[in-house]
C-alpha cells in the first residue's frame, strides 16, 4: 500500500471514528447526562432568579420603611427589649463610622440598652475607652447619638453602651471555673470528712459576675457579617435570646433595624414551666 492510499484509508477510519460515541458511552449514557445537565442548569438558574427577586423585595421593603409610607413601622413598641447585642464580623468592625451610625440608629428608635461585641476586641478597643470617659453623661451624647433622624419617632435619647469580645467568652468561663474550684478547695470540710461540690446556676453566675465577665442575657441579638453565628458571644448569656441574621455591616440599611426590631416586639416567647 503506498502512501497516498494509506492517507485515504486513515482518513476514512477517522471520519467513521468522530461521527460515533466513544466506546465506553453508548447513546443512552450520553442522553441521561445531556438531561441531568439541563435539570442542574434549570434548576440553578431558578434558584439564581429567586433569591434576585427576594433580595429586591427585601430591598424595597427596607426602602419603603426608611421613607416611612409603611405606617405600622413608624412607632415601634419595644418595652421587651430591654437590652439588645449586636455582633459584628471583626474586619467589618474596623469601619468604627458604621458603628456610630447603627448607634444613632438604634437610638433614634428607642433602644437604651446595647451590647457590642466582635470576637477580636476591635469595638472594644475603639469605643470602650470613650464610653468610661462619657460615664458622667451618656455614652449617646459622647458619640453623638442624639442626632435628628428623619422620619423617627423616640422621646428618649439616652443610651447606654458595653463592650465585649472573645477574651469575655471562652476566657471568662475558663476564669468563673478557676474561681469555684478555688474557693471549693479553700473551703471548710463537711462532717464526714470529704467536701461535696454543689455548684448551681447561682454560684456560676455570681463567679462569671465576680470576675468581670457577667451581665444581662440579651432580649435580642443582631448579627452582622458574612457568617450565620453569633461568632463566640458568650453562650450563657444567649439562653432565651432572639437571634437575626442581617448580613454585612457595610450594606446595613435602616429600614432592615426598624423591621427587624418590629417583628421581635410581635414575637412571643415560651419560657417553660
Amino acid at each position: 500500500m503506498d502512501s497516498k492510499s494509506m492517507e485515504a484509508f486513515v482518513a476514512s477510519e477517522a471520519s467513521v471514528f468522530m461521527n460515533q460515541p466513544p466506546p465506553h458511552m453508548s447513546r443512552p449514557t450520553i442522553i441521561i447526562k445531556l438531561i441531568l445537565w439541563l435539570l442542574w442548569t434549570i434548576t440553578h438558574l431558578a434558584i439564581s432568579i429567586l433569591n434576585l427577586w427576594s433580595h429586591l423585595i427585601y430591598s424595597l421593603d427596607c426602602y419603603l420603611i426608611s421613607s416611612g409610607l409603611l405606617r405600622k413601622y413608624q412607632n415601634l413598641h419595644l418595652g421587651r427589649l430591654k437590652y439588645l447585642a449586636i455582633v459584628v464580623d471583626s474586619k467589618e468592625a474596623k469601619s468604627t463610622e458604621k458603628v456610630k451610625r447603627l448607634l444613632r440608629w438604634l437610638s433614634s428608635m428607642g433602644v437604651k440598652y446595647v451590647c457590642l461585641y466582635d470576637i477580636e476586641g476591635v469595638l472594644k478597643k475603639s469605643f470602650e475607652p470613650a464610653v468610661n470617659v462619657s460615664r458622667d453623661r451618656t455614652a449617646g451624647e459622647h458619640f453623638g447619638i442624639g442626632a435628628n433622624i428623619k422620619d423617627l419617632h423616640c422621646s428618649q435619647r439616652e443610651m447606654m453602651i458595653d463592650c465585649l469580645s472573645g477574651s469575655d467568652g471562652k476566657e471568662g468561663i475558663a476564669k468563673a471555673a478557676s474561681l469555684l474550684c478555688s474557693t471549693y478547695f479553700n473551703g471548710d470540710t463537711h462532717g464526714d470528712g470529704k467536701r461535696k461540690p454543689a455548684f448551681t446556676e447561682a454560684d456560676m453566675a455570681a463567679a462569671l459576675k465576680a470576675v468581670g465577665c457577667g451581665g444581662p442575657e440579651p432580649d435580642l441579638l443582631l448579627m452582622y457579617g458574612p457568617a450565620r453565628c453569633h461568632l463566640g458571644f458568650p453562650a450563657w448569656r444567649l439562653r432565651y435570646t432572639e437571634i437575626m441574621y442581617m448580613g454585612p455591616l457595610k450594606s446595613m440599611k435602616y429600614g432592615a433595624i426598624v423591621k427587624a426590631l418590629y417583628n421581635f416586639s410581635k414575637k412571643h416567647q415560651n419560657y417553660g414551666k
